[in-house]
């Protein structure tokens, strides 16, 4: 299977990308660097829909368009790729090797209280649990079954950035040594999904 080799990792910082079209309010093309906790580059993240109609949907469809995000290693071979369908409701992305195997996906779920989804491995069930509480808004944690084994944490980019752009940054924090690379994967890309969900929303 494809996949970054993250044994050895603990903390990974997912850093969006900022283009200057965000600033005059142009939704633009979402991209991601992954840094190790030196800062090191470990692999990049970018949406693959281009041209003017994909220009298009970004503006007027946001994260409810269907869209595929290419995952990177540090010289640009392709390590997967994560599709999100287009849906109204229930926001899924599915991740793939480059040759179409099933990686695990990443499933909204319903909730009125906090933000909640499920990660799912490749034969579809369900390995963590994932909410953000109202009392925890840029917390993640993710729990396999009463323990929780890792968290993504949204960091503050400064007012400039949080007021007129999406740029946002996520630290992937794996607190249990019994994540499997597989799983450290998928949650990175969970890091990705909940930034398209949550917070690529205008703040002007």
């Amino acid at each position: 299977m494809s996949s970054y080799p993250l044994d050895g990792h603990q903390n990974i910082l997912v850093h969006q990308v900022h283009e200057l079209g965000e600033w005059v309010g142009f939704e633009t093309r979402n991209k991601y660097q992954l840094l190790d906790e030196s800062k090191n580059p470990i692999g990049y993240a970018a949406e693959q829909q281009k041209g003017f109609f994909g220009f298009l949907l970004r503006q007027f469809l946001g994260h409810w368009r269907r869209f595929d995000i290419h995952f990177f290693t540090p010289d640009r071979q392709l390590a997967y790729l994560a599709h999100h369908p287009f849906r109204w409701l229930f926001r899924r992305i599915e991740i793939r090797t480059p040759s179409g195997e099933p990686l695990g996906a990443v499933q909204q779920r319903f909730s009125l209280l906090s933000k909640r989804f499920d990660v799912e491995n490749s034969q579809g069930m369900v390995v963590m649990e994932v909410s953000s509480p109202i009392w925890k808004l840029w917390t993640f944690e993710f729990m396999s079954g009463n323990k929780a084994v890792a968290y993504v944490r949204k960091k503050w980019s400064g007012l400039m950035m949080e007021a007129f752009t999406d740029k946002d940054n996520f630290l992937v924090e794996f607190s249990s040594p019994d994540l499997t690379n597989e799983e450290k994967n998928l949650v990175m890309a969970s890091a990705v999904f909940i930034d398209l969900l949550y917070f690529e929303v205008k703040k002007s």
